[in-house]
């Protein structure tokens, strides 16, 4: 099967009409903000899309995105690759009054002021939201693994100082 890049922006009730489908791939050096992210440059995201019209008339984006991420590992400061998956379905709203409107279902993105959706920012930023938080190897796989570490010096417990309201509890008991 070739591959096909997948548009940049499309007009979603054009494309819901006539029932479009894509199935491609996003360059992965086009996602500025995603390789800043991380570690390394991250692969060409593999994109499937369905648009289309519910029985309630509303007009939707359905997809999934893959790709694999190169991350710096929180725990032994290594590089390792994850792969992220994102499943999506949008509702493109022109309005506040249709972003209320929208069935929870759909989660609402807004076109721009040419009715367009920009599709590769869209999956770019579901892809940042995806990301983990801490990034981290299996604890398996990681050469710490669950050993502590101590950055620093731990400072000794304070000796406990006396009460300076211990003076007010005399007072009471007179």
């Amino acid at each position: 099967m070739q591959t096909v890049k997948i548009p940049v922006s499309i007009d979603p009730i054009r494309a819901a009409s006539s029932r479009s489908t894509y199935e491609g791939i996003v360059p992965g050096q086009q996602l500025k903000r995603l390789n800043e992210l991380c570690a390394g440059d991250c692969s060409d995201v593999a994109v499937s899309l369905e648009c289309g019209v519910d029985i309630q008339g509303i007009v939707y984006l359905k997809g999934k995105a893959v790709t694999e991420l190169t991350l710096n590992c929180q725990r032994c400061m290594t590089l390792f690759t994850t792969e992220v998956t994102v499943d999506f379905c949008f509702g493109p709203c022109g309005s506040e009054a249709e972003i209320d409107e929208l069935p929870d279902a759909y989660d609402p993105i807004e076109c721009n002021e040419i009715g367009e959706i920009r599709l590769h920012q869209l999956i770019e930023d579901e892809l940042i939201v995806a990301m983990p938080i801490i990034p981290m190897h299996e604890e398996t796989d990681c050469n710490i693994g669950s050993m502590d570490i101590v950055v620093g010096e731990i400072e000794p417990a304070q000796e406990e100082r006396p009460n300076p309201f211990a003076v007010l509890e005399k007072l009471k008991s007179k």
